[in-house]
């Protein structure tokens, strides 16, 4: 595992974190977990780059949000992943293998193997596909065109 200098890593209610073999992570690295959080092995993640799998509930009025329950939700890198500079990755996000994010964006559901992620909210905008042995563009669902 590589580590540039800056990590933060946080764990709350007996949450954990694992990380698989040959990670590379940049500077300025923040992970939080309140559950089972998985980063995959041969995975790089670039600078100033946030993961959780945790959402803070927000629906007591007058309460502070720190004082609010916290929802925990799966999140999971998949192996041979590139999350690019900045990116935000939260709660509930599952990423197939070999994912690459785009810089900066903001991510939250469920992305299939070879994607190519990107934007605020993060939109597939390539896959790999098997047929054509190309990387294809596609609808925001993932799904190709043509």
């Amino acid at each position: 595992m590589r580590i540039l200098p800056g990590l933060r890593i946080e764990t709350h209610h007996n949450g954990t974190i694992e990380f698989g073999e040959n990670i590379s992570i940049g500077q300025n690295f923040h992970i939080t977990s309140a559950g089972s959080l998985v980063i995959g092995s041969n995975t790089t993640i670039l600078g100033n780059t946030f993961v959780t799998n945790i959402d803070h509930d927000y629906q007591e009025i007058g309460k502070h949000i720190l004082e609010q329950k916290m929802i925990v939700k799966e999140t999971r890198i998949g192996n041979n992943c590139f999350i690019g500079y900045g990116v935000a990755i939260q709660a509930g996000t599952i990423l197939g293998d070999q994912c690459i994010v785009g810089a900066s964006s903001v991510v939250r559901g469920v992305f299939p193997d070879y994607s190519v992620i990107v934007g605020i909210p993060a939109k597939v905008v390539k896959r790999y596909n098997k047929t054509t042995l190309s990387w294809d563009k596609t609808n925001p669902d993932g799904t190709f065109l043509n």
